[in-house]
């Protein structure tokens, strides 16, 4: 089945609808508002991945990650994204000083290229290492003006920024992490083994589950009958998977789950930690009273994909919801920045974010066909993040 109507903000009627649950290697779609399912979609495992070597690892310091076959399903840029049209004239001068994760170079050439077009007077500096934590590293010596990160900061990135400067880095969303890629940023999904009868949770409900702060108001959740399950299923304990800390996957799961109020979130006590997002799958399928998070490029073996929300408004992350951002654990891009408060962004930075968040920029994004770009309300927000001239 075809995932369609990517480009715009609302699917039609038939895919109005979304099953509870997506499950691999079966998922199902409703035909129309929260009726019976009528269609079947086909998703097989992701194949087994192998941890990068250090030799691999090494390789793409150098050059960059070796770029994966582009999703066969591409969304249409929003309508409503705006053109870029330049602040300054040709003579704009300055000095911009770029680095990016491993993931990223050939999408920042390609960014590169682009604001040339419009400001070939401005130097720009790029070049390896192309690793996200030397560049939060070299952002925090002042040696560069943006670094580029697929994946969230690390907590310890940002608290010596702002040990040193008195406030955070800001970190602009460029554009949206993948689908199912592996190894470029793919949508974070919540599994459970395939017997287990739950569908969908809120994310109180997984807060209840995976944390021992319960910022967002719950109590812990030690039944699956605590979650909503009924029967024989009402009074199995819940068994925890998670990754330790610190990891992309983990930080990226913390953040959106367990933060809240501008607290930071606390895992539960006694859950089973992997070093890796690798084994998570497994372990679930192994397991009925699992349930844990892992990538979709990882969902390798027979589990049971939780559809997040309430009831019928449960989103699950077909390829169509990840690129509208409509599933609540779709990933992003960042541009990290040193802004101080009361100051504004040079104006050769500034015109480059603004390219990046333009109709060009997110074209760029989509010609490389690995990850997602923006839609309109997310440019918006992120130009007011950098305090761009004329967000709003």
């Amino acid at each position: 089945m075809r995932d369609r109507n990517v480009g715009g903000r609302r699917s039609p009627r038939c895919c109005a609808g979304l099953a509870l649950a997506l499950f691999v290697p079966m998922a199902l779609a409703q035909a129309r508002g929260n009726g019976p399912a009528t269609v079947q979609w086909q998703l097989p495992p992701a194949p087994v991945h192998a941890k990068q070597t250090r030799a691999q690892d090494l390789a793409g310091m150098r050059q960059g990650r070796k770029l994966p076959r582009p999703e066969v399903l591409q969304p249409t840029l929003d309508p409503t994204l705006g053109s870029f049209k330049p602040r300054y004239g040709r003579g704009l001068t300055g000095t911009l000083r770029l680095m990016c994760s491993d993931t990223m170079p050939a999408l920042v050439r390609a960014w590169i290229r682009s604001f040339r077009h419009y400001y070939p007077r401005v130097r720009i500096l790029f070049g390896p290492p192309f690793e996200g934590s030397d560049g939060a590293g070299a952002l925090l010596r002042g040696r560069i003006d943006v670094a580029f990160v697929s994946r969230e900061l690390k907590p310890t990135d940002e608290t010596a920024f702002q040990a040193k400067y008195g406030y955070r880095p800001t970190s602009v969303p460029v554009s949206g992490g993948s689908w199912r890629q592996f190894g470029y940023l793919d949508a974070v999904t919540v599994i459970v083994n395939p017997h287990n009868p739950v569908e969908h949770l809120t994310l109180r409900q997984l807060d209840a589950i995976f944390s021992r702060s319960h910022l967002r108001g719950d109590r812990a959740a030690l039944t699956w009958g605590a979650v909503g399950a009924r029967g024989a299923w009402a009074d199995r304990p819940i068994h925890v998977y998670g990754i330790k800390p610190w990891n992309g996957f983990e930080e990226f799961v913390r953040q959106r789950v367990l933060d809240a109020g501008g607290n930071r979130g606390h895992w539960r006590r006694g859950m089973h930690f992997d070093r890796t997002v690798f084994p998570v799958a497994r372990r679930i399928a192994a397991d009925p009273d699992g349930i844990g998070y892992t990538g979709l490029a990882f969902v390798d073996a027979p589990v049971k994909v939780v559809a997040l929300g309430r009831g019928g408004q449960a989103v699950s992350p077909t390829y169509t919801n990840v690129a509208l951002d409509r599933y609540p654990l779709s990933r992003l891009v960042y541009a990290n920045v040193n802004l101080p408060p009361e100051r504004a962004l040079h104006p050769a930075v500034q015109e480059f974010l603004r390219l990046i968040l333009s109709r060009q920029g997110q074209q760029d994004v989509r010609s490389e066909g690995v990850f997602v770009p923006l839609r309109a309300f997310q440019v918006r927000a992120a130009a007011r993040t950098a305090r761009l001239p004329g967000a709003g």
